[in-house]
Formats: structure tokens, sequence, C-alpha cells
């Protein structure tokens, strides 16, 4: 009887830690331009292969190549890079709020800026995104007033949540944006139901559910993929991968399943897998999902490979547990200088005109978080009532909360 082997706990480690230096040239980027583009109606069955690859768009030259391309006119690219760039700008001024401690907490996209705001244009008024909180692009695809967002921010007198929400955990119905939830993972399902309750009511409106890589790890991400494959629900279940939950690397909540678009295999439903740093790519994957979902050919996948570049959030220091230099290593590169590149390219663009916008933006933006904060910051100023805390818990006010509200004082 041969002895027995002694088991040891498998606990994956990510390549690169503090005082290493990073080299991604193991990693396999196809050619841009070199995945082929399947028809809408295609059976799941049919493009296992796109979940293993990489959607792209734009080469190293700034070329759009392939048949994922010619999808935007140069109008629509330039009005993307100014939604980049201003949520860059304004994501900046934030941050900047948060250290002077005039909101509290505050989260960054940067380097993730392509991901929602191209997804947004693919959408159309009445269809519903289910966010975590790094899709503030998604607003700012679609002009909403940075002012309101700031207000929010900062928990002020004119704050449009009334200081119940975290800062940067945006709701607005009107532009299809469902409530942030801190608790993570429920969005997907909520965007399940949503999406089943429009099919089930025949509407044209379609969801799309957001997640992070780490969080994929939940149980409400499979119980999502569960409803959504079963019922056709038309949905798209958007995974941003950034390489990094709050500091745990995307291997612990992959396991060993290659992707995260190839966990939608199992359910039988389309995944992609796409350059989230390429604007173009991101847009292209999402009309393709969109439409899907719009013909009544239930659900698809996409997940995002990008990088977050900055901290998981003001609360934390990246330097920790990645090397600094990590992020100018990634070889996706940079969302914003990539469509720049491409705009130059073609003759939309000049390095000047960049410049002058650039300036422009910063400007609006400046002048935004100016009028915010004469609505007040988290510690100066006006903020919302107290007695805001008791409404619109329930359509109509029980007992117990009247007596609160009453031994309160308010």
């Amino acid at each position: 009887m041969s002895e027995k082997k002694q088991l040891h706990l498998h606990v994956p480690e990510p390549e690169f830690r503090p005082g290493d230096t990073p080299d991604f040239s193991n990693v396999d980027i196809p050619k841009a331009g070199s995945v082929r583009r399947p028809d809408v109606d295609v059976a799941p069955e049919e493009i296992r292969d796109l979940a293993y690859s990489i959607i792209r768009v734009l080469n190293r030259d700034g070329e759009a190549v392939g048949p994922w391309a010619g999808l935007l006119g140069e109008d629509e690219l330039i009005k993307g890079l100014r939604h980049m760039m201003t949520l860059r700008a304004f994501d900046y001024r934030m941050m900047m709020a948060q250290r002077q401690g005039k909101t509290s907490f505050y989260m960054q996209h940067l380097g993730e800026e392509a991901v929602s705001t191209a997804f947004q244009c693919a959408l159309v008024k009445g269809d519903m995104n289910f966010p975590t909180y790094r899709q503030a692009g998604l607003l700012m695809a679609q002009d909403y007033p940075m002012v309101k967002m700031m207000n929010q921010i900062y928990s002020n007198e004119e704050d449009p949540l009334k200081g119940r929400q975290l800062p940067i955990m945006y709701s607005e119905k009107e532009y299809g944006f469902f409530s942030i939830s801190g608790n993570l993972g429920t969005q997907y399902i909520q965007a399940v139901g949503w999406a089943m309750a429009s099919a089930i009511k025949h509407d044209t409106k379609i969801a799309a559910g957001w997640i992070g890589d780490g969080s994929t790890a939940e149980s409400d991400f499979h119980s999502a993929l569960v409803f959504a494959s079963t019922y056709k629900a038309p949905v798209v279940l958007n995974v941003v991968n950034n390489q990094w939950a709050i500091s745990t690397f995307q291997g612990i909540a992959k396991g060993g399943s290659g992707t995260f678009a190839a966990r939608g295999h199992g359910f039988g439903i389309p995944a992609l897998r796409v350059d989230g740093n390429d604007y173009l790519a991101v847009y292209a994957a999402a009309k393709w999902a969109t439409e899907r979902a719009r013909r009544d050919l239930g659900p698809t996948m996409i997940e995002y490979v990008t990088y977050r570049a900055g901290g998981h959030s003001t609360s934390d220091d990246p330097a920790a547990y990645r090397p600094k230099e990590e992020s100018d290593a990634w070889p996706l590169g940079d969302p914003i200088e990539r469509l720049k590149l491409h705009l130059i390219s073609i003759g939309a663009w000049s390095e000047e005109r960049h410049k002058q916008v650039d300036a422009e933006i910063k400007d609006t933006v400046l002048a935004a978080q100016k009028e915010a904060e004469s609505h007040g910051t988290l510690h100066a100023g006006g903020s919302p009532s107290t007695r805001d805390m008791f409404e619109d818990v329930y359509k109509e006010m029980p007992p117990h909360l009247r007596r609160q509200r009453q031994e309160a004082g308010i």
C-alpha cells in the first residue's frame, strides 16, 4: 500500500509584489483586428474561442483595423475622448477634495475611463444600468450635470440623495443609473431581474449589469447567470477585470476558469473578452451584445481587460501589495492616449487642440466644483436635514418611525 501524500492548500499568488520588476511580456495579447466578428444571432457554442482571446481595434500606430472597426464617426469619437478626459479631470478634483477633508471618501477611474463611457453609447433612453462604484462614466457619457454628482459626494444641502448614500454612490432613474449598492454582487441579480420584468411586460428596454473581477466570487454572480440563461433575459453582463480587487489579485476570484468571460460557458451564455483600454473595441462589443438583447436572443457576458492604475479608493495604498511601476508596465496602455493617437492619425485631432480642450475641461470641472462647494461640503456649509433620514423608507411612514422622529425632536 502506497504511503499517503500530505495535502497542501493552494493559495494563488500574484506574479509581482512590491520590490519586483513587473514584466508582462508573457501576457498573450492578440494583434489588433485579428479576432473575428460573428453574426449577432450566432449560437453560443460557436464562439467559445472569443472568451479566451481579446477583441482589439486600435493598433500600436493608432489605426482602427479589423472586423470590429468602423462603427463610430469622427464626431462620436471626439465626443468619447472628451467624456474620458472629463471623467479623469473630475476624478483629480474629487481626489484632491477628499484629501482636503471636503468629503469622506472617493473612488477614481484612472485607466478605466473607456469601459463605461464607450459602453453607454450603445444604450438608448429607457435602458437601465446596474453599476458598481467605478462606472461614473455612464453618467459622464450622457452629459449628466457634474454639480449634482459633486453635491452627492459632498453630502451637502443640494445632495439629490439627501446624505443617505456613501459618496460616489449615485442614483438617477432618468439617466438609467440604478442606485449603487455597497454590497458587491447585488447589482447582477438586480439587472437580470429588471431585464426579466421588461421581457414579461413585452417592453423594448434592456438592462446592463456590472461587476468587478473580485466580486465574481460572490454567490449573487452565479445566481444571476442561472436566471439569465434559463429565462434568456435581455441583459448584458459586464465584468470589469482591472486585475485587482481591494488588495487581492484577480487570480483569487478567477480560480481555474482561465478567464472571467469563460464562466459564461457553463451557463450557455455567449461571452466576449475585450481590450478595456480600447474605446472603439469596447463600443463594438457593447453594440454587438446590446443588439443581441434587443433581438430577444438573451444575455451576453463581456469581460473588459483593463488595469486599475490608482488605489482601490482613497482608503487604499496599492504600494502595499503591488509594485509602483506595475501600472506603467501594463501592456494595453492608456485609453485616453490611445484614442487621442487614433484621432490624430485620421486628421481629426492634434496635440495643440488636445491641450486646449484639456484646459477647457479642467476649467469647467473647477467651476462645477466651486458651485457645488457653495452649497456646502462635508464639514462646512449647508447639509441635508436630519429629518430626511426618515423619509422615503416606506410609502407610508409606520408608527415606530413617527415615534423615533418625534423623540429626535424633528
